[in-house]
């Protein structure tokens, strides 16, 4: 059986369960990219923060693993839009 759930951005590759998000955090959609339909963390982020979006780590980004793949929320604040890679 498939495990249906997105995968949790950051998770460590042995993480028994990357797809199972912690009671109490919250978590934004990433779409589009290549990070797309994984889930951000962002409990510990601050309000200014959460508006500014994030650059992450994305090894399968246009510049391999020392990239990084912006991604900024839009008009829902649940999910954040990617707006391309950088080195």
């Amino acid at each position: 059986m498939t495990d249906h759930r997105p995968w949790i951005y950051g998770t460590d590759h042995d993480d028994p369960n990357p797809r199972t998000p912690t009671a109490g955090h919250v978590y934004v959609e990433l779409v589009g990219g290549p990070l797309d339909g994984q889930l951000l963390d962002v409990t510990g982020f601050r309000s200014d923060e959460r508006a500014d979006g994030a650059l992450l780590i994305s090894p399968h980004g246009a510049y391999g693993s020392g990239g990084r793949s912006d991604y900024e929320p839009r008009d829902d604040p649940g999910r954040w839009e990617w707006q391309g890679d950088t080195p």
